[in-house]
């Protein structure tokens, strides 16, 4: 399987498919490019699609540290000079988000065409001038007590509050397959991480085009958080997707398909 090394023994796993500009799937927390197995077949036919497990999830490393949004930026850093990947799309999904506006921080937007948000807020906490995030102290602890006692409860909880659907038996089996993967002492590191990250201070410096996908339902994230980012991100753009909740890609796949394919379309002209 395609593996870039990183300092520190660190490995990271990867799929990367198809020729043409390079586009990058970015999962959220507990996650990993499986989720994305309904992209990287469309589009394979047009652009270069890599899609890659962050550290300690999925087929990466389980290295103990290093768990930090601003860690897993500098590892997509590392990673895209690895593979020499120019004028790149980031696709960010929940957490993946948060790493594409830590890596604009960190490095810029030079190697950057645009970017695609998923479902994400500017920041996850509920602070006091930020009353739409998803997290409070209490419900934050109590999910980090959870990893550490149940982490499969917990999962099997949180796993279909991302639908709007029923999830079908066999999906709920693979998605607690590859959530699992992560030991308790990981998860709950780059959970709590994720959760206080706040990047509202440097939105408006952001100067490429995005694109925000969004699903209407909203058992997670609210479709306001779409319309914040909206108003903070000057090149920025949203689509809702009437029948999703926090995975369009899965739940509406060729519709999102079609609307990143036409955003990315849109960067090389």
């Amino acid at each position: 399987m395609p593996i870039v090394n990183l300092d520190h023994n660190v490995e990271l796993y990867y799929e990367d498919v198809g020729m043409g500009s390079p586009v990058i799937f970015i999962h959220g927390v507990w996650m990993s490019s499986r989720f994305f197995k309904k992209q990287m077949p469309y589009f394979r036919q047009k652009y270069r699609a890599i899609s890659l497990d962050l550290r300690g999830h999925g087929q990466s490393s389980h290295v103990q540290s290093g768990h930090t949004v601003a860690n897993y930026a500098r590892d997509l850093n590392d990673f895209m000079k690895k593979l020499q990947l120019k004028d790149v799309t980031l696709v960010g999904w929940s957490m993946g988000a948060f790493v594409i506006w830590e890596y604009l921080n960190q490095f810029g937007e030079d190697n950057v065409k645009g970017t695609v948000i998923v479902d994400e807020l500017a920041t996850d906490f509920k602070w006091p001038d930020f009353e739409i995030g998803a997290f409070d102290l209490p419900a934050l602890t109590g999910m980090m007590r959870d990893i550490q006692t149940d982490q499969t409860g917990l999962l099997k909880g949180f796993i279909p509050l991302m639908f709007k659907e029923e999830l079908p038996e066999a999906d709920l089996e693979w998605m607690l397959d590859e959530t699992t993967k992560l030991p308790s002492s990981i998860a709950s590191a780059i959970l709590f991480d994720q959760s206080i990250v706040d990047c509202r201070p440097y939105l408006n410096s952001i100067t490429i085009p995005t694109l925000l996908c969004f699903g209407k339902e909203e058992k997670l994230i609210p479709v306001a958080a779409g319309e914040h980012l909206r108003n903070e991100i000057p090149n920025a753009k949203l689509e809702v997707f009437e029948e999703s909740c926090h995975c369009p890609f899965l739940e509406e796949p060729d519709r999102f398909n079609s609307v990143v394919d036409e955003f990315v379309k849109s960067l090389h002209k």
